[in-house]
C-alpha cells in the first residue's frame, strides 16, 4: 500500500513545534493531540528535526526536571528519516525497524505533507491482509 493511501485515510495533519519551544510546551502539544511525536519546523516551516516521547524520557533521565525548561532543539533528533507519498508501507516497515523509529514525516518538494507512525503502517497492513483473506474465501467458496 502506498503512503498516499494511508494519508488519504488518516488525513494530513502534522503537529509541529518550534525548536525554541520548551519541552513543557511540547508536552502540552503531545497531550492535546494525543500523539507521541511532533515535527520540529523553523520559522520558514522547514523541517529541522523530530521529537518524540522517547526523546523527552531520555532528557528527563539525563537532566531531571530541568529538562522541562530546555528548548526542543536540545532534545530533538536532527537527522530525520523521511519518505514521500509514493513509498510503500512494506518499505517503511523495514525502514522503521532498521532505523528504530516510530514516526516518519512525509515530504515532497521540501514541503511537509504528512506523517506516518508505526501504528498507521500496521493498521494499513492488517487491512491489506483482511482484503486478501476475503478474496481467498470468496474464491474458495465460489
Amino acid at each position: 500500500m502506498k503512503i498516499s493511501s494511508i494519508l488519504n485515510n488518516k488525513g494530513d495533519f502534522v503537529a509541529t513545534v518550534s525548536p525554541d519551544a520548551s519541552v513543557t510546551q511540547l508536552l502540552a502539544l503531545l497531550a492535546e493531540h494525543q500523539i507521541g511525536a511532533a515535527v520540529v519546523c523553523d520559522e520558514s516551516e522547514a523541517l529541522v528535526g523530530i521529537v518524540s516521547e522517547r526523546d523527552i524520557a531520555r532528557a528527563a533521565h539525563a537532566h531531571g526536571s530541568s529538562a522541562l525548561d530546555q528548548p526542543v532543539s536540545q532534545i530533538m533528533t536532527a537527522l530525520v528519516v523521511t519518505c514521500d507519498r509514493e513509498a510503500n508501507s512494506a518499505e517503511l516497515m523495514g525502514l522503521m525497524t532498521e532505523k528504530r523509529v516510530r514516526h516518519i514525516p512525509v515530504v515532497e518538494d521540501d514541503q511537509l505533507v504528512g506523517i506516518v507512525s508505526i501504528g498507521d503502517i500496521v493498521k494499513a497492513r492488517l487491512a491489506e491482509l483482511e482484503t486478501e483473506r476475503d478474496a481467498l474465501q470468496a474464491y474458495i467458496t465460489n
